[in-house]
């Protein structure tokens, strides 16, 4: 069949079709990001904008200078670091599970699946109801199972409010994982576990040398894509604890909240730049290192 010849006229069309989208990205992502990089190096605040004056990297100096920051900082790395081994781990074996045919699968994949579809900070609201130190749900099972023996402030206490969120968080992205590693799953030739099951391979030697070779490069974007959505994500802290208690559950995406609720524009753009900054560091470095690895 004969193309048709790509004519002006025909450019043009294709050119007033992209345009709608191009604009909608640039009015809506690139001009908020270049307006905010712009606002960290003046003094904004949002109380008094007769005067929005460029200070250089004061807002970067004074966010530097924080303790509140670095201690946030700290707690990023906790957050992401828990977080993304125990949704790897637990999401892995669930996709392993749901590859194999029952009877009900569909229905228990949709049931399994539907969490992903909530909303980040209803799901922190309906944690936050079940962690309750009065009435909420955890305290209840775990009385009623003797594990303790008098109800436990689980985000009212500094030691135990950081790992309610991390559990929150666990449950809500188990399922990303299970999607993308069963998507990963279906993948993998079927010829080929045959053939190793023929050689005498055992499941594990089969899984081994067979299934996590075909899904590594999969595995490796979604873990990436994955760290970089979990320190991005403070809608479910927000909705269970605020950062508090005494700043215990504070990240840095949290921090920057804070910053815009409290007026001052010009070191919430300081913070969202060097957000920005840390993840593309750690994205260069990440890539280089899976890289490397898959070259051996």
């Amino acid at each position: 069949m004969r193309r048709p010849a790509f004519t002006p006229r025909r450019a043009g069309l294709i050119a007033l079709c992209l345009l709608p989208g191009v604009l909608f990205v640039a009015v809506f992502t690139y001009y908020p990001m270049l307006r905010g990089a712009i606002i960290a190096f003046q003094r904004y605040d949002l109380f008094d904008l007769t005067a929005t004056p460029f200070v250089g990297l004061g807002n970067f100096r004074a966010v530097l200078g924080e303790s509140r920051f670095w201690t946030a900082l700290r707690n990023t790395g906790t957050w992401v670091a828990v977080s993304l081994v125990f949704q790897f781990l637990l999401g892995f074996g669930l996709a392993l599970l749901l590859r194999r045919r029952f009877r009900g699968r569909g229905l228990y994949q949709a049931w399994v699946f539907f969490p992903w579809a909530m909303s980040g900070f209803l799901i922190g609201l309906l944690w936050r109801w079940m962690f309750n130190g009065q009435f909420g749900v955890i305290n209840d099972l775990l009385l009623k199972a003797g594990i303790i023996d008098e109800r436990i402030g689980f985000l009212a206490s500094p030691g135990w409010a950081m790992t309610s969120v991390i559990i929150a968080n666990i449950w809500y992205g188990v399922t990303f994982f299970a999607i993308m590693i069963m998507a990963a799953l279906q993948s993998v030739p079927g010829e080929l576990y045959e053939a190793a099951a023929v050689d005498g391979a055992s499941p594990l030697r089969r899984f081994w040398h067979v299934t996590l070779p075909h899904i590594r490069p999969t595995l490796a974007l979604i873990v990436l894509l994955r760290i970089i959505w979990i320190l991005n994500f403070p809608d479910l802290i927000y909705a269970m604890t605020g950062g508090g208690p005494a700043g215990s559950t504070d990240i840095i995406t949290t921090f920057l909240i804070q910053q815009v609720i409290g007026g001052d524009y010009g070191r919430a753009g300081a913070v969202g730049l060097l957000v920005l900054g840390l993840l593309v560091a750690f994205s260069v470095f990440y890539l280089n290192v899976t890289r490397f690895a898959r070259a051996r």
